[in-house]
């Protein structure tokens, strides 16, 4: 994984801001139910700023996506309370960590398909979202999930090497081999951002998988 973090390094440089970290993927490494693949941070993490010193992991200092986690079940509601109470700069390393043990507690890992932290959140290209690809596969055979879940149609396309529309694919079973494993994917619709209408779909969807399966 630190051999991973350093070719994310690299990438940042290419292709993400040069004033800013990358993020890496965290949460529960040893074979977690589930991970969350979303598309790239941008710098409304507080761990992009260079001079941060604590953990770098998805999500710091936002509150969209706890919110939605808690509505799926799958991070805990008092936590997320006080989250939605903060402000970015309230986030301090301690507070961090202690988000991230109830990540690791729910046996989730979150990431992103992309690493590079941008300025804002315009979209990248394919082409970007490839050179991390072979990457990303790597990080997922290490900590080896029981379910993958890829939010948006552009990233579960691209990991799943095929045309997707998760309007078509909903609660759609794909089994992907990454480095002759197996893995169980499916498409969710991106809870956040300009998805956030499609939130309770994406809820739906979620709590549906994990009943069944």
């Amino acid at each position: 994984m630190e051999n991973l973090k350093k070719q994310y390094d690299k990438l940042q440089l290419k292709y993400g801001s040069k004033n800013l970290n990358s993020v890496y993927g965290c949460g529960c490494e040893n074979s977690p139910e589930v991970a969350l693949v979303f598309m790239n941070p941008t710098k409304r993490n507080v761990a992009t700023n260079q001079n941060w010193k604590g953990l770098r992991a998805q999500w710091l200092g936002t509150k969209q996506i706890w919110d939605f986690l808690t509505k799926c079940n799958l991070f805990d509601e008092k936590l997320n309370k006080e989250i939605q109470q903060k402000k970015p700069a309230d986030w301090t390393y301690e507070f961090c960590e202690k988000v991230y043990n109830n990540v690791k507690q729910n046996k989730l890992y979150i990431t992103n398909l992309a690493k590079c932290t941008q300025e804002d959140a315009r979209p990248l290209p394919n082409s970007v979202f490839y050179e991390y690809r072979n990457l990303l596969v790597k990080e997922l055979c290490l900590i080896n999930p029981k379910k993958i879940f890829l939010f948006g149609n552009q990233v579960a396309s691209i990991v799943l090497e095929e045309n997707i529309s998760v309007s078509q694919t909903r609660q759609k079973k794909f089994v992907k081999n990454f480095n002759n494993k197996n893995f169980e994917c499916y498409a969710i619709y991106y809870p956040v951002g300009n998805g956030r209408f499609n939130q309770n779909k994406a809820i739906e969807d979620i709590k549906n998988i994990l009943i069944i399966n």
